[in-house]
């Protein structure tokens, strides 16, 4: 039989988009996550002796890895953005806070330490990694992210809420970091120079900032007006559930604010959080999200396939014990510790704030960062190491967290719901003792 590299191509694309659909109910009960059946599969199919697999070499695509993962975040922050039922707010959003404003710069700096000292890289390299590597993932594990948009704005638990909106809005801040590491690789190979700290703070961290948060707001705010309550029949595009309006909106927002120099990943999930509270209860979100949701699981599965793929061909060649050793603190002690610390405070059961903290997934953020990284700016460190040693902390991420999330999650589930019952039935019995008070009260009287 003659077996072309295209034919191949398409029954893989085929069975990939049927694996997909089906794989997250077959595997609903399983302590086994989607993503970790596509690694397996990509890494047993590439070792397979068959001629017209590709070579899969990041370093040598790196530009068609960055397009190809910044579709795959753009996709994810939109369908995060859908999902969220919670108003946005100071205090609805303490949680989310505390994780991005004391959780991801300690962790960013705890795991820069730890690339300094046990890699023995620069400190300008060892920053980029852990800028690259600060990004959560909650895609990878489905089961600690919310579900689909209810009418209910407070139906999901703390730690599914948390998780999802953290991960929405440090994918975008993750790019001060790196480019704090680029602008200091720059500075360290010209001679140093601290001219580069206020550039950096005023515009990465600054402008840009406000920028894609202003932006995507006002574009949700404004497509809200448009897609719900338009005047012309034609614009009112909720009524026709046309569902992939939502990656037109997700393309559109980020590519307009980075247009204006604002960070479009920010963008992207402010302006799906401003769509949603624009007709919070209306059915169309769910149509949206739901589209968004399909694209992402095939996206998702192609890129932990070719991920797989890439360690049947020595992705692991250039890993170090050293790397392997930072990735396993990252993922076991930086992240769980920073987290559960930041959220001592926080409206969640200490239960609740230990899952929120271990579960800080790492994932396709990571793979773009990198990428972006090696295409934009002089890292003064071999790339093939850099690869390996994301990729390692990547894989065990999706292992972990693959294997824990559905059983760790199913027994918060039922504590959850056992308190609701205890309450439930202390409220009863309150009412009970209330309505014969006043039959005892009168008893006594008339005696």
């Amino acid at each position: 039989m003659d077996l072309s590299g295209t034919d191949l191509t398409y029954g893989l694309l085929g069975l990939g988009a049927l694996g997909a659909a089906t794989l997250p109910t077959l595997l609903r009960r399983w302590a086994v996550s989607v993503p970790m059946v596509f690694l397996g599969l990509g890494f047993v199919v590439f070792l397979l002796p068959l001629d017209p697999l590709p070579s899969l070499d990041p370093v040598g695509s790196a530009p068609v890895v960055e397009h190809f993962t910044e579709v795959c975040v753009l996709v994810a922050l939109m369908g995060a953005g859908l999902a969220i039922n919670r108003p946005f707010g100071r205090r609805t959003w303490a949680s989310t806070w505390r994780l991005l404003g004391v959780a991801m710069p300690v962790t960013v700096l705890a795991a820069a330490a730890a690339g300094w000292g046990l890699l023995g890289w620069a400190p300008a390299v060892a920053l980029l990694l852990a800028g690259i590597l600060a990004p959560t993932d909650p895609v990878l594990a489905g089961e600690v992210r919310v579900g689909e948009p209810t009418d209910a704005e407070f139906d999901e638990d703390e730690t599914r809420f948390a998780l999802t909106s953290e991960a929405g809005l440090n994918d975008g801040l993750a790019f001060p970091f790196v480019m704090a590491a680029l602008a200091l690789s720059a500075a360290s190979a010209t001679g140093w120079s601290g001219a580069w700290v206020g550039h950096w703070l005023g515009y990465d961290v600054l402008l840009r900032i406000v920028v894609g948060v202003l932006a995507g707001t006002g574009m949700g705010a404004l497509l809200g007006r448009v897609v719900f309550r338009a005047r012309p029949t034609a614009l009112r595009v909720s009524e026709r559930s046309e569902g992939f309006v939502a990656l037109a909106v997700a393309f559109g927002a980020y590519g307009l604010t980075e247009v204006l120099h604002g960070y479009g990943f920010l963008a992207v999930f402010a302006t799906a959080v401003s769509l949603r509270s624009a007709e919070r209860a209306h059915g169309y979100h769910r149509v949206m999200h739901s589209f968004m949701d399909q694209i992402e699981r095939l996206l998702t599965a192609a890129v932990l396939f070719l991920v797989g793929g890439f360690l049947a061909q020595g992705g692991f060649a250039a890993l170090t014990w050293r790397g392997a050793v930072f990735g396993l603190l990252l993922v076991l002690v930086i992240r769980p510790v920073t987290g559960y610390l930041s959220l001592r405070s926080a409206p969640a059961a200490p239960r609740e704030r230990a899952v929120t903290a271990f579960f800080g997934i790492r994932g396709i953020g990571s793979f773009f960062y990198l990428s972006y990284a090696l295409g934009h700016g002089h890292v003064a460190a071999p790339a093939a190491e850099l690869w390996a040693t994301v990729t390692f902390t990547v894989v065990v991420s999706v292992l972990l967290h693959g294997i824990l999330a559905t059983p760790v999650v199913r027994y918060l589930d039922r504590r959850e719901a056992r308190a609701a019952a205890e309450a439930k039935e202390a409220g009863a019995n309150a009412a009970e003792a209330g309505a014969t008070a006043p039959e005892k009260e009168s008893r006594s009287a008339g005696r």
